[in-house]
């Protein structure tokens, strides 16, 4: 975060001066849910704060995409001090500004009684399978990930392919234009056929294409808004 409060975004190795299409999604629900105001309050350098999470995107595996929050929050880096919080304090956190943590599955198990080569993965809480990993941290502050081999071999699904005309109308659906729409509603913003037009392609970009930093070409923006009229006109 900058010293006047606006949010920066990147991704493993950089901070994105243009954020990549699939993550567009996610940091459109982060400015409008995260509480600067109760962060300023709360801390006297906001700047030395960041916030690390994951936000979904469909790689391969089809997540429950109306339930699936935009963006989970794992941890924060407190520059000050120089290390992470603790998964359960940076969970507060995150609640606190109004994102949605990852989800917790054990606490408190005894070091003795840990066997990570024994480890189940427990049930995804976004779709119907293991979840891609677990994250372990110990009391130190040292973390391990333990990854999901069955969720490591599912192949990255195609990209859309096809005609933009056509691809608009099987993607453009009422549901996305609906979500769409009670989206902008709840931010308090007019539903303009633009606004919902964006929010639809991040939508599509986020649900049903290959994570990649380009835009899909095949899916035309003027295709793409002339569907979402078309639908908001039968609502």
């Amino acid at each position: 975060m900058k010293p006047s409060g606006r949010l920066l975004f990147g991704g493993r190795d950089r901070v994105f001066d243009d954020v990549p299409p699939p993550y567009e999604y996610a940091v459109r629900h982060v400015r409008e849910r995260f509480d600067r105001d109760a962060f300023h309050d709360a801390v006297d350098e906001p700047e030395a704060y960041v916030f690390f999470g994951v936000a979904p995107c469909n790689v391969g595996i089809d997540y429950d995409w109306e339930r699936i929050p935009a963006f989970l929050g794992w941890t924060i880096w407190n520059g000050t001090k120089e290390r992470l919080f603790p998964i359960d304090k940076a969970e507060q956190v995150f609640e606190r500004l109004g994102l949605t943590p990852l989800n917790t599955f054990q606490k408190e198990l005894n070091v003795r009684d840990f066997h990570p080569e024994r480890l189940d993965i427990p049930e995804s809480a976004w779709y119907a399978g293991p979840a891609a990993g677990v994250v372990i941290e110990n009391r130190r502050g040292g973390r391990a990930l333990v990854r999901e081999s069955a969720v490591d071999e599912i192949s990255d699904h195609e990209p859309i392919r096809g005609e933009p005309a056509e691809l608009a109308d099987e993607l453009v659906t009422d549901a996305r234009v609906g979500r769409a729409v009670e989206a902008i509603e709840t931010s308090q913003k007019p539903p303009t056929t633009a606004e919902v037009h964006a929010r639809v392609f991040e939508s599509i970009v986020r649900e049903g294409v290959r994570s990649t930093r380009q835009r899909p070409r095949r899916l035309g923006d003027v295709a793409v808004r002339s569907r979402v009229g078309r639908r908001r006109e039968t609502r």
